[in-house]
């Protein structure tokens, strides 16, 4: 089950790719300064997780302008995932959960992953968006089981506005 609003956000430290090499990424270092929206995503390369990326990056000001860092997070290697960014310009900061346990952590894991096709893909994030305030507490969750399904970024942006 899913975190609700209201819980504690559990603190992680994940890897992303910088031009400098790979480099940890800890959600409590925005505690005390800035809200931080964290959106799961199943896969890189896919169509709609490319969609919501690219859509996230091309609004980034947006966001900060709101206060807000935005990470996503997938269980893709953070080599893969800086593959990914660059192909696709993406502009947002991308967290590798290798080992799927952030999102386990958070609820949003899948026990199997497009079982129709029988790859076995356990753990998978569902496409899923949390929205953590200065305090560490979450404002926002949703979480989707069609991954197909967009967060609803216009309730998340108000939502948002609200906490400033």
């Amino acid at each position: 089950m899913a975190l609700a609003v209201g819980s504690k956000a559990p603190d992680f430290t994940l890897p992303t790719k910088t031009a400098d090499g790979p480099k940890p990424v800890r959600l409590s270092e925005n505690f005390g300064s800035k809200n931080t929206l964290l959106l799961f995503f199943p896969m890189a390369f896919t169509g709609t997780c490319t969609k919501e990326m690219c859509g996230i990056g091309n609004g980034l000001r947006e966001y900060s302008d709101l206060g807000c860092t935005v990470y996503g997070i997938s269980g893709d290697s953070p080599f893969s995932l800086e593959a990914w960014a660059a192909k696709e310009k993406i502009n947002v900061t991308l967290l590798s959960d290798y080992q799927h346990q952030v999102a386990n952590q958070y609820g949003v894991a899948y026990d199997s992953f497009l079982p129709q096709l029988g790859l076995g893909f356990s753990g998978v994030a569902k496409r899923s968006a949390f929205l953590v305030d200065r305090q560490g507490v979450i404002q926002y969750a949703e979480v989707h089981e069609d991954a197909r399904e967009l967060p609803d970024f216009d309730r998340i942006k108000a939502r948002l506005a609200e906490l400033n």
